[in-house]
C-alpha cells in the first residue's frame, strides 16, 4: 500500500510539473476568449451613455439598473420567467426523478433503449425541439378548442427538456446506494412509499438537489425553445432579444449582466455540490 501511494504521488508530482508555459498561455488565450465579452459587457452597464453604438466610456453611473427595475415590461418579463422556471423546475425533478427510480430497477437492452430515449432531447437541435412542440400545442389546441400558446406550453416545454438532466443527476446517486436498504426497510414493515422516502430519498436527494438547480438554470436561460412556444408571453431572453430589434439601449447590459450573475451564482451551487458528493464518496 504504501509503495502504491508513493507511486501515485510521483505520478502526480510529474503531471503537475510537466505543465509547460505554452499550455499555460493556451488556456489563458482560451478563458480570455470565453469571458472577454461578458466582462465588456458587464463594464459597460456601468456607463454613463444613452446609445450603445457608443463604445467610449462616458463615466460610471448606476442609472441603467434603476431604469431597468423601474420598467413594467421589465417586471413582467422577470416575474414570467421566475414562475416557469420554478415550476418547470419543479415538475422536472418530480418527473425525472420517479423516472430515474423506474430505470435503475431495469436490466438488458431495456435499460440502453429508454436511456438512448432519455438523451435524445439533449443532443437534437433546439429550433428542431422548438418548432415540433410549437406544431404540438397548435394541433392540440385546435382539437380542444382551446389557447394554442402561452405560459403553460412554455412550462411544458421546459419540462420536457428539463427531464433529461434531473434523471442524469439522480441516476448515479441510486447507483451508489446499497440496493438492499429498500427491501430491508420493507422487510421491517414499512410500507413501499414510506420506505422510499425515509430511505431512498434520503441517500438521494443530493442528486435531486443538483436536478432541480440545474432544470432551474436551463429554464431561465432557454431562448430557442421558449421562442417558438411563448405565444405573446414574454420572458427575460425573449426580452433582450426584443431589445436588440429596437432602440438599442444600454439598459439591455444591465439586464444581460443580472441575468449572466443569477446563471453564475447557480452553477456554482451546482458545481459546490458536486464537490462535496465526491469529498462523500471518496470518504
Amino acid at each position: 500500500m504504501k509503495k502504491a501511494k508513493a507511486v501515485n504521488e510521483r505520478a502526480h508530482t510529474r503531471t503537475r510539473g510537466n505543465t509547460s508555459p505554452l499550455s499555460k498561455l493556451y488556456m489563458a488565450l482560451i478563458f480570455l476568449f470565453l469571458y472577454a465579452p461578458i466582462v465588456v459587457l458587464i463594464i459597460f452597464s456601468f456607463n454613463d451613455t444613452k446609445t450603445m453604438s457608443r463604445s467610449v466610456w462616458s463615466g460610471f453611473t448606476f442609472r441603467w439598473y434603476v431604469r431597468l427595475w423601474e420598467d413594467s415590461l421589465i417586471q413582467e418579463a422577470v416575474w414570467n420567467t421566475v414562475i416557469i422556471a420554478v415550476v418547470a423546475a419543479l415538475f422536472s425533478t418530480l418527473f425525472g426523478t420517479v423516472a430515474a427510480v423506474g430505470i435503475s430497477h431495469m436490466r438488458g437492452w431495456r435499460k440502453k433503449a429508454v436511456m438512448n430515449l432519455t438523451n435524445f432531447p439533449m443532443v437534437n437541435p433546439e429550433i428542431v425541439t422548438g418548432v415540433s412542440m410549437m406544431l404540438l400545442f397548435v394541433f392540440g389546441a385546435q382539437m380542444l378548442h382551446i389557447s394554442s400558446l402561452g405560459i403553460w406550453s412554455i412550462i411544458i416545454a421546459h419540462v420536457t427538456f428539463c427531464l433529461p438532466y434531473v434523471i442524469l443527476s439522480v441516476l448515479p446517486k441510486l447507483r451508489q446506494m446499497d440496493p438492499h436498504l429498500y427491501e430491508a426497510a420493507q422487510d421491517l414493515g414499512c410500507p413501499p412509499l414510506r420506505a422510499f422516502i425515509k430511505v431512498v430519498l434520503p441517500q438521494i436527494m443530493p442528486g435531486v438537489v443538483t436536478g432541480m438547480i440545474m432544470a432551474f438554470t436551463l429554464s431561465i436561460d432557454d431562448f430557442v425553445i421558449t421562442y417558438f412556444c411563448s405565444g405573446t408571453t414574454q420572458t427575460l431572453p425573449i426580452y433582450i432579444y426584443s431589445m436588440t430589434r429596437r432602440r438599442v439601449s444600454p439598459e439591455i447590459n444591465a439586464l444581460s449582466t443580472v441575468l449572466f450573475v443569477v446563471i453564475l451564482i447557480l452553477l456554482v451551487l451546482v458545481n459546490m455540490r458536486r464537490s462535496d458528493d465526491k469529498k462523500e464518496v471518496r470518504t
